[in-house]
């Protein structure tokens, strides 16, 4: 008997997205100086308005003297590893597990690739409507958020089949 192929090969998706990301962030340093500086996209909607976090979602923890960063390099760590192996024993045509997990093991790392690099994550996608503002983003943050709504669903969905 044969062991069924796992679902890792949708690491591929995760290096796709890590390559995305890095791939805008460097644009996003190259292109939006000076960093606050709104640029326009959907006037009254979306900026481009490159930012830096040393903290986590919505700034979490920004304010700390440089401990949280070492902190949230090894959460990103624990995470993947532990999503990489939840990976290893899904099957591979379990898309709506391994899907959502490659999104949020791609996220997770391309937002530590710049906490190791430049001890600050680089964000840019600014979302807001009047004096209204949402926190602002990047493609990893994306990545995260869609995989973690996206294994939800699918995880509200199975339940209720059963």
């Amino acid at each position: 008997m044969h062991p069924k192929p796992n679902a890792l090969p949708w690491l591929l998706l995760s290096a796709l997205l890590i390559a995305l990301d890095q791939l805008t962030k460097w644009w996003a340093l190259s292109a939006l100086q000076p960093p606050g500086l709104p640029h326009p996209v959907i006037p009254g909607f979306l900026n481009w308005t490159l930012a830096f976090n040393t903290g986590a979602a919505f700034s979490f923890l920004a304010q700390g003297s440089g401990w949280q960063r070492w902190f949230f390099v090894v959460l990103a760590v624990a995470i993947t590893v532990a999503l990489v192996v939840w990976l290893m024993r899904t099957a591979r045509r379990e898309w709506r597990t391994a899907l959502p997990l490659s999104l949020v093991i791609g996220g997770a790392l391309g937002n530590l690739i710049d906490r190791l690099h430049a001890s600050q994550v680089t964000d840019f996608i600014q979302v807001y409507y009047r004096d209204w503002y949402y926190p602002t983003f990047n493609v990893a943050d994306c990545g995260i958020t869609v995989g973690a709504v996206l294994l939800i669903l699918f995880g509200l969905r199975s339940s209720s089949h059963r």
